[in-house]
């Protein structure tokens, strides 16, 4: 194992997959067990892909979670080599930070006050991004190329942020859950005079859309991380087919 001086946290935001506390934008969709059952999957997929990119690149994976407790419902779903880190956002307060921003702010400085020199949050809803994308992300922190790096997701929001210092900027003044959570993010890290480099866009699979478009094309798109667990669940589930008769 690399030593934490050397590696860029990535740590993934997280719910523990229980049914009716994930993916519940699904539902109606798909049920609640379902949903969480998709939860595990995402979670379980994007975790993998975490440990395919630390041997491309020095990353240390990480699953951020909260609240404080609810560690043993994450056995069995955590890969050797990734970690947990509470990230409830007490450690999240800055002018101008709140929300969902803390917690990303907590995660980030806790992870920098272990000793990485860089640390990217990362959305636990896009199982199929591709791995060069993390790779690229944590390189770019590491090497110095930039101080901050965006992943955008095709709603507006974004799936990474990468960060090489403890900056609040970044999560303040942000109307988040809109689709102006990207674009003024960016204006923040613009403001603080930080140098951004950006990633190609992707998507979160967060609505009944998104899995439609999930379906069509995990097995499809030369680009994406082939996303196994994912794709056994849709299959299980007969998601693909399920979702076209909804359709008419």
């Amino acid at each position: 194992m690399l030593p934490t001086s050397s590696t860029c946290a990535i740590a993934i935001i997280a719910k523990a997959p229980r049914p009716g506390h994930v993916k519940t934008r699904l539902q109606g969709v798909v049920c609640a067990d379902e949903a969480a059952s998709l939860g595990a999957a995402f979670l379980g997929d994007t975790l993998d892909n975490l440990i395919l990119a630390s041997a491309r690149a020095p990353i240390a994976p990480y699953v951020a979670y909260a609240p404080a407790g609810q560690e043993a419902r994450f056995d069995g779903l955590l890969p050797a080599g990734a970690r947990l880190v509470l990230a409830d956002g007490s450690n999240g307060d800055a002018p101008g930070v709140d929300g969902f921003g803390r917690v990303l702010l907590d995660a980030t400085r806790t992870l920098l006050a272990r000793g990485h020199p860089a640390v990217c949050v990362l959305g636990a809803d896009s199982p199929t991004l591709p791995t060069a994308l993390l790779v690229r992300a944590a390189r770019l922190l590491l090497d110095g190329a930039a101080d901050a790096v965006l992943g955008p997701a095709d709603d507006g929001g974004y799936y990474l942020l990468g960060l090489a210092a403890p900056h609040a900027a970044p999560f303040a003044r942000i109307a988040w859950s809109t689709a102006s959570v990207a674009a003024e993010t960016r204006a923040r890290i613009h403001e603080a005079g930080l140098r951004l480099a950006e990633l190609d866009a992707w998507y979160d699979i967060d609505d009944p859309p998104a899995l439609v478009r999930l379906a069509r094309e995990v097995r499809g798109d030369p680009r994406a991380y082939a996303a196994p667990r994912t794709a056994a669940v849709l299959d299980t589930l007969r998601l693909a087919q399920r979702l076209s008769e909804m359709a008419g």
